[in-house]
């Protein structure tokens, strides 16, 4: 009897062991740490004008931001017009990023892709180009994770843009990311901060009021808390 309750009471410990590190590891990052821990680490961000910001600097984006904030080396690779699957170099926006990736850096403890708005645009209602944007995203996931053996990657979706194409491209994200272990930041939701659909919201946000893609300064202060969460989350 002796003997069970001591085994019994060293599982118990073991499992508190387990428990305590886990929550030590969740909350490494939180406060002072996090600045420590990222200061000098370099972050890719690669996509199309979501990441380039359009018209205004990048140096705007809320991912520069975050960067700047904690001390990072930031690469900016986004480029307007940029797709994930679609060649639109004859219309003057370039190779996708099945192409693209091949110029980032290779040393980077951060990737994060930006994207998927102008290959919804492209795919609208056709079955066919949705399998071969599922089919390209597929690739460059697996690409990246064998050029970024060690680093973090996380996908960015579009705003809530109510035009064909979104949902399933979105869903299409989910999926293919959930497949390789990648976390997504969803927001097209109605509950994200970004209240695209919201003309007003729109005037104020963005960088003009019939824009659905394209944040101003002040938007992305706006969802700066929200892109930092994420990418912790991911370092955790």
């Amino acid at each position: 009897m002796e003997t069970k309750r001591f085994c019994l009471l060293a599982a118990a410990a073991v499992a508190f062991a387990f428990i305590h590190a886990g929550v030590a590891a969740q909350n490494k990052l939180s406060g002072n740490n996090a600045v420590e821990i990222l200061k000098e680490k370099t972050i890719n961000v690669i996509g199309d004008s979501y990441v380039r910001n359009h018209k205004r600097p990048y140096a705007e984006a809320w991912h520069a931001k975050f960067a700047e904030k904690y001390g990072m080396k930031y690469n900016n690779y986004g480029r307007n017009g940029g797709c994930v699957a679609f060649d639109r170099t004859k219309d003057g926006f370039g190779p996708s990023l099945m192409v693209r990736y091949k110029e980032m850096e290779d040393n980077a403890d951060i990737i994060l892709i930006i994207a998927g708005h102008n290959d919804a645009g492209m795919i609208k209602n056709s079955a066919d180009s949705l399998a071969m944007f599922r089919d390209s995203l597929d690739l460059l996931l697996t690409e990246l994770q064998h050029k970024y053996p060690k680093g973090k990657i996380g996908y960015v979706t579009p705003w809530y843009v109510d035009r064909d194409g979104f949902v399933p491209v979105v869903k299409t994200i989910k999926k293919v990311c959930k497949k390789h272990h990648i976390p997504v930041l969803d927001n097209y939701s109605k509950k994200c901060v970004i209240q695209l659909r919201d003309e007003n919201f729109r005037r104020q946000y963005f960088q003009g009021v019939n824009d659905t893609a394209h944040l101003n300064a002040e938007g992305h202060e706006l969802f700066l808390p929200v892109g930092e969460k994420f990418i912790l989350d991911m370092m955790r």
